[in-house]
């Protein structure tokens, strides 16, 4: 398992992360053997947002009755949580209010006395940066969230709240896999007149700016084909992607999730992998993907078997 420190932290950090969002229905039994298997391949980093489960802080309070975590294992595990989405609307809220009596029921969900890493979760067209500021500060000093980053962020969304917030802007969390990969396509094809991929998204350049600017990108649905509209492993609808994929997987002596999983973390922005899977043989094979020494040709024979152009 390929591991760094978080930047702007201490915080040693996998670079595969367990995402949480699906246990609300899951046995005990099922979430400690899901943890567990995680654990075992190095993956001591849970990812958790207030909003997963199907009332407020539904999974992480599951999370904490399954687990029971001693003080000393509860030291041994960072967990990530988020704040910001209000699903009653929904709409977003980024208020010092909000963001302080978001991160106590997550406190009290999680049983425990600090979250790790604390993500405002989407933009909030009204953010209130000043707010922002002060809400963290005050967490911060309580010793209640150690360090802080944001999901689905553009670079000038960040780059506002840069101006006031003291604390470092340690993490975006953004959709990424092999085929859902704008931030890395709009690069490869810049200033191709004509080309769709070269249009540029949000402000531009994510990837170059969490890199300028040390902050680790997350990427959530790493085997999604696109917005949650189902897995491309094994899926009819990309055999040339899973092609490539089986061969490199039996090169490698790997399942293809792993050589899914390492067309991320072979990228040199250091970025993390957030599973979202529930099976835990499926987080078993992805994380043989945390080290996987793809070679450029592979890499970009991947990339082009997705659909993206290499001018």
């Amino acid at each position: 398992m390929k591991t760094f420190t978080l930047p702007g932290t201490d915080i040693a950090a996998p670079n595969v992360v367990l995402g949480l969002m699906r246990i609300a229905e899951k046995t005990d039994d099922e979430i400690r053997a899901l943890v567990r298997t995680a654990r075992d391949a190095g993956v001591d980093f849970v990812d958790h947002a207030d909003i997963y489960g199907r009332s407020l802080h539904e999974c992480e309070r599951r999370f904490a009755e399954a687990m029971r975590l001693t003080p000393a294992e509860r030291d041994a595990v960072t967990v990530q949580t988020k704040v910001g989405i209000v699903p009653g609307g929904p709409y977003f809220d980024f208020s010092y209010e909000h963001i302080l009596a978001s991160v106590e029921g997550s406190l009290r969900a999680l049983d425990t006395d600090r979250v790790d890493i604390l993500l405002l979760h989407r933009p909030d067209a009204l953010v209130e940066p000043e707010e922002v500021a002060r809400a963290f500060d005050d967490l911060e000093a309580a010793g209640k969230v150690r360090a802080f980053g944001v999901s689905n962020h553009t670079p000038r969304q960040i780059d506002l709240l840069r101006r006031y917030v003291r604390q470092h802007i340690a993490v975006n969390q953004l959709q990424l896999s092999v085929t859902h990969a704008p931030i890395v396509a709009q690069g490869v094809a810049a200033n191709m007149l004509g080309e769709p991929q070269a249009t540029v998204l949000d402000g531009g350049g994510v990837l170059d700016h969490a890199r300028l600017h040390d902050i680790t990108v997350q990427a959530w649905s790493p085997f999604q084909s696109g917005f949650f509209s189902g897995v491309f492993l094994g899926s009819p609808d990309h055999p040339e992607l899973n092609a490539v994929l089986d061969r490199l997987a039996e090169k490698y002596g790997v399942p293809p999730i792993a050589v899914a999983t390492a067309w991320i973390t072979r990228h040199p922005a250091r970025m993390q992998v957030v599973l979202g899977t529930t099976t835990p043989e499926r987080v078993a094979g992805a994380v043989l993907g945390s080290d996987l020494p793809l070679t450029r040709p592979e890499w970009y024979e991947l990339f082009r078997a997705a659909g993206h152009r290499v001018p």
